[in-house]
């Protein structure tokens, strides 16, 4: 694959049409693609703006971003940014500081520090913009020149979902209840919001508010499954839960594809998946590998009529830890859409065969692979159960 080609495949522009000119969505990719939306959004918005992200950068990208929001803000357009403090701890403060000077509301989730809260398990980890209650971006996308890829690397292969539709009026207001901590345990269930010939719902995950809607799609469009289930997985060990729903659509005879990442920011959690890839294909799954850059994606397509795209990785973590959000689309088209995206990435992969794992079985790499795993396993019980003791203890009192 020549570079031109690839930078071809995260610019394109992947339209939906579902009611005339006003409702759409439409599938954007890691990249210029995702970043000229972000920033045009936010130069056009007359209103009210929320973005919401795990991680903001100060580099080229970045500085770009917060160049428009302050802009936005001196046009007197409320602009709500909420940012991990995990995630963007490495954000100098003179960044955060200027950005409030300029009229910008600012508040990170969750200091790693205070007089009554020390966990990390419970991350923000969801991305999001917003504006005037009509567009709206969601997906894995941080914000950070990795997302965004430059001339000598690649983007990271990610994904989002722009929605000019009824569900960014319900995005924008559960944005405003996380930035004013506005928000309650009560469990109330999703709604599908109609655009044209699709239908469109926002999951969220937060065990910890009894808000398992993603985890709760993820596993029921598996156990429905009647065709082909594709997945694109970042960070992908999933829990015995979802692990076994994959495990029965295989047996009841489910085309199952994972696309996983050959190269990966944490090479621990590679490792550790790759521990499993013996599993997998025992069970007749397809496992394919990108190799150009690294696998952020989560992403899903169930029989070529239910998709998901978001923040929410097939782990522990996200199923217990994490706070994330998703977008769900029950259509067709859009399927197709992201199926046919799919298969393009496929085509540049590797296949993982059993061959691919001999060739691989040397003594030194699987014991490396089993002690990733058991590492890995260990670290997201500890993360994940912190923020439950925490919980219980408010609980008691």
């Amino acid at each position: 694959m020549n570079h031109k080609s690839t930078i071809k495949r995260h610019t394109k522009t992947t339209f939906l049409n579902v009611a005339g000119n006003t409702k759409h969505i439409e599938l954007v990719h890691s990249g210029e693609d995702y970043f000229l939306r972000l920033k045009e959004i936010i130069d056009n918005a007359e209103k009210e703006i929320h973005l919401q992200t795990y991680i903001f950068e100060n580099d080229e990208t970045g500085n770009k971003i917060a160049g428009s929001l302050k802009e936005a803000a001196q046009r007197k357009v409320k602009v709500y940014v909420l940012l991990d403090a995990y995630g963007s701890a490495a954000l100098p403060d003179s960044f955060a500081q200027d950005l409030v000077q300029h009229g910008v509301l600012l508040r990170f989730f969750s200091p790693l520090l205070s007089l009554n809260n020390f966990y990390i398990g419970r991350r923000m980890h969801h991305k999001i913009v917003v504006a005037d209650e009509k567009t709206a971006l969601i997906g894995g996308i941080n914000i950070a020149d990795k997302y965004h890829g430059t001339v000598a690397s690649e983007p990271w292969l990610d994904y989002a979902v722009q929605l000019n539709c009824p569900a960014a009026e319900n995005l924008q207001k559960l944005c405003s209840d996380y930035f004013f901590k506005k928000g309650s345990s009560k469990k109330i269930p999703p709604v599908l919001h109609s655009a044209g010939s699709a239908l469109v719902g926002i999951l969220q995950n937060d065990w910890l508010q009894r808000k398992t809607e993603v985890c709760d799609a993820y596993t029921n469009a598996i156990l429905q499954a009647e065709q082909e289930i594709v997945i694109v997985g970042s960070y992908f060990l999933p829990g015995s839960r979802m692990a076994k729903a994959l495990k029965k659509a295989c047996k009841r005879g489910i085309k199952t594809t994972v696309i996983l990442a050959g190269i990966s920011d944490v090479t621990l959690v590679r490792r550790a998946t790759e521990h499993l890839y013996s599993y997998f294909l025992n069970h007749h799954m397809k496992i394919y590998e990108w190799n150009k850059s690294v696998v952020h994606g989560k992403a899903a397509v169930v029989d070529n009529k239910w998709s998901t795209v978001g923040s929410f990785n097939l782990n522990s973590l996200s199923c217990y830890g994490s706070i994330e959000m998703n977008v769900e689309v029950h259509s067709v088209e859009f399927a197709e859409i992201l199926r046919a995206d799919f298969e393009m990435v496929i085509n540049e992969c590797s296949e993982i065969t059993n061959g691919t794992l001999r060739q691989r079985a040397s003594i030194f790499n699987k014991f490396g692979n089993w002690f990733s795993y058991q590492m890995v396993r260990t670290a997201m019980l500890f993360l994940t159960f912190l923020p439950h003791l925490r919980f219980l203890k408010n609980y008691r009192l």
